[in-house]
């Protein structure tokens, strides 16, 4: 994928695949699905319990990843790694709400809100900045398939 490519994809609307080094019990990485928002060129943000093990060890590594994929043919996928660049404690409600929004739709964000506002004084928004961008597009593969079948 290009770069204008992958950042697209990423803005798109998928849980991602939270992964961070979890050196506890011989190490090895803790994965985690989650919501997160993106804009092209801009961070990562995520949401998590301040108290949580996800958050405990992205403040410790200062730094994770995230995967997201289509999950039907032709599959694609991005990769993204980055340093943690600003944590905000408590979470920031308009992430919180940008991200109920993207994931649920405008009608069904505002009960989930309502239901979890109590949640935005013990939960924190991290922002990772992306540095190493992974991806793949099977289309051409897909097509080049289809063609040699024909």
């Amino acid at each position: 994928m290009s770069r204008d490519e992958r950042e697209k994809f990423l803005a798109g609307v998928h849980v991602g695949v939270l992964g961070v080094d979890d050196p506890r019990a011989g190490g090895g990485p803790l994965l985690i699905p989650v919501w997160y928002d993106y804009t092209p060129g801009g961070t990562l943000a995520v949401q998590t319990g301040r108290d949580t093990v996800k958050a405990r060890l992205m403040n410790a590594a200062g730094r994770f990843s995230l995967c997201v994929q289509d999950e039907t043919a032709p599959y694609r996928y991005v990769s993204v790694e980055g340093p943690v660049v600003e944590v905000t404690d408590p979470a920031d409600p308009d992430v919180r709400e940008s991200m109920a929004v993207r994931y649920l739709g405008a009608d069904e964000a505002v009960r989930y809100l309502d239901a979890t506002r109590d949640q935005l004084r013990d939960d924190i928004t991290l922002r990772m900045a992306p540095r190493r961008w992974r991806s793949g597009d099977f289309a051409s593969f897909a097509q080049a398939i289809a063609e040699a079948t024909a």
